[in-house]
């Protein structure tokens, strides 16, 4: 079985570690004051890789929370993947010269699909593409807005370019404990050959389970379920790293 990775999520809004509810700023809830700590408490339970947003820079277009994504760098040893607000070439290169592994394009994958592509080129292996489904149909600018193109479609210009990931979030599950959107899921899995991640609503062990029985994913993203105690760390892993073996 190709590796599955869980990854821990921390999501930046004014400095903080948050997790929103369906992407929404006003349904903000403050885990953790200091960023760098959480991500310190997830390496040390065990998790082999990071997944963070800067929410602040989603809207903004640009990084706004460096100084909390550079304080993680320089706090633990397990890569980075972040997203929010990249939205050019300068910007991309900035966050992987300063240690982040991989960056997540979103917004401007559907935008300027060109970005996408330049960056996979210039950056092999270090570029996803973050698709965030309302209904199907891709959001951007932070969620704010829902364009016209389907994820397929996004998805699919991105085929031969190198990309490493494709992120899939299904908005309306996202911080509420829903349980993942498999089935949107894996379908985009079957459609194209690029690794696809699954994101939003992932809420209790049953959800690791399923994701491992469909061997289709690359992983998931667990933000909610591990902050309030829903999803027991230790066990999520184990099971993965069981799969692995067989």
């Amino acid at each position: 079985m190709e590796t599955v990775i869980l990854f821990p999520a921390i999501d930046l809004k004014n400095g903080q570690c948050v997790r929103l509810e369906q992407g929404d700023m006003a349904r903000a809830t403050v885990f953790n004051l200091n960023p760098a700590a959480q991500a310190q408490s997830f390496a040390a339970q065990g998790f082999e890789y990071l997944h963070v947003v800067d929410l602040d820079g989603a809207f903004a277009g640009k990084p706004v929370n460096a100084d909390a994504v550079e304080a993680m760098l320089k706090t633990i040893k397990i890569p980075v993947q972040l997203g929010g607000g990249i939205r050019d070439l300068a910007t991309v290169e900035a966050w992987l010269d300063k240690g982040i592994t991989r960056v997540i394009i979103g917004t401007a994958a559907v935008r300027d699909p060109e970005l996408v592509k330049s960056a996979a080129k210039t950056f092999p292996g270090r570029v996803a593409v973050g698709l965030d489904a309302r209904d199907g149909k891709v959001a951007v600018e932070g969620w704010a807005e829902t364009s016209q193109v389907t994820v397929l479609e996004i998805a699919k210009r991105f085929e031969d370019a190198g990309v490493a990931a494709i992120i899939f979030t299904d908005i309306a599950r996202d911080g509420l404990l829903k349980g993942l959107n498999l089935e949107a899921t894996i379908a985009l899995a079957d459609a194209i050959s690029i690794p696809v991640i699954a994101s939003g609503g992932l809420a209790s062990i049953e959800d690791v389970k399923a994701m491992l029985r469909a061997k289709k994913l690359a992983g998931a993203i667990a933000g909610r379920a591990l902050y309030d105690g829903r999803l027991d760390p230790a066990a999520a892993l184990t099971l993965i790293r069981d799969a692995r073996r067989s």
